[in-house]
């Protein structure tokens, strides 16, 4: 759902929207400190989102971490991110997406909320219950790994095949390490496409949007040039996203 906020008022309108960010399916600890860890905002680490958060933060956005999502606590936010959720190798006793979540999922996005989903490649993330709420909206994740990397070989992640896409604008060239690729059906519509093969995808469902693509792709480790070549361009794409997610989300 469009915000009713105009461009002019787009900063001061940011502020009513909250960012949750999901620390339940995606609920990792840190072996060292006990501490979870991974693709959340307070990890400053490399493995981190605390970048992207901040990006949130400057347009006026309110962020937090979520728990089991429920109609109640969802109802709270504006935008919704599910990342990367667990395997039993990387947390033995995963929280998986159950029935009775993906039905709140399901109608908050009906109700006017903003989901983002940032997958993993096919060994790296349990597909099966985030295919089950993904197939809700009319997408699917394959179980593959594009854009394999090896070493410093940065162009082998590579995107430049980018679309006239609101987050793309300005940009001609992003790094998307280990990559699944989308199955599309019905109103979903792919972003990104290689090969034929959709690496990104949106869905309008009722009032809402779904964005989703196979990879957390922006983390610390590979939203900046800490790493990467100065003509990769995923902080300026992610600043895109930012901005599209939240001019999507309605405010609370």
């Amino acid at each position: 759902m469009l915000s009713l906020c105009g461009a002019f008022f787009f900063q001061n309108c940011n502020a009513q929207i909250n960012v949750g960010l999901d620390n339940y399916y995606n609920h990792e600890t840190d072996s060292k400190t006990g501490k979870p860890f991974h693709y959340l905002w307070s990890d400053s680490a490399f493995s981190g989102y605390s970048r992207w958060g901040k990006i949130f933060t400057s347009r006026g956005a309110k962020i937090s971490t979520l728990g089991r999502p429920d109609a109640a606590n969802l109802a709270k936010l504006g935008v919704y991110i599910i990342v990367d959720p667990d395997t039993t190798s990387e947390n033995p006793s995963p929280n998986y997406i159950e029935p009775e979540d993906a039905n709140a999922i399901e109608a908050w996005v009906k109700n006017g909320g903003v989901l983002m989903i940032l997958a993993n490649d096919g060994p790296n993330c349990e597909f099966t219950h985030l295919n089950q709420l993904t197939a809700r909206f009319g997408f699917t994740f394959n179980h593959v790994t594009l854009h394999p990397v090896t070493g410093k070989n940065y162009e082998m992640g590579a995107s430049t095949n980018l679309p006239d896409h609101p987050i793309f604008k300005g940009v001609k060239k992003i790094y998307i390490k280990e990559v699944s690729s989308l199955k599309l059906w019905d109103k979903a519509k792919p972003i990104i496409t290689e090969n034929g093969q959709v690496l990104m995808t949106e869905v309008r469902i009722g009032k809402g949007l779904v964005v989703a693509i196979g990879d957390p792709w922006i983390y610390n480790e590979y939203i900046d040039h800490d790493k990467l070549p100065s003509d990769f361009e995923n902080r300026k794409a992610a600043e895109n996203l930012t901005d599209y997610l939240l001019k999507n989300a309605k405010s609370k």
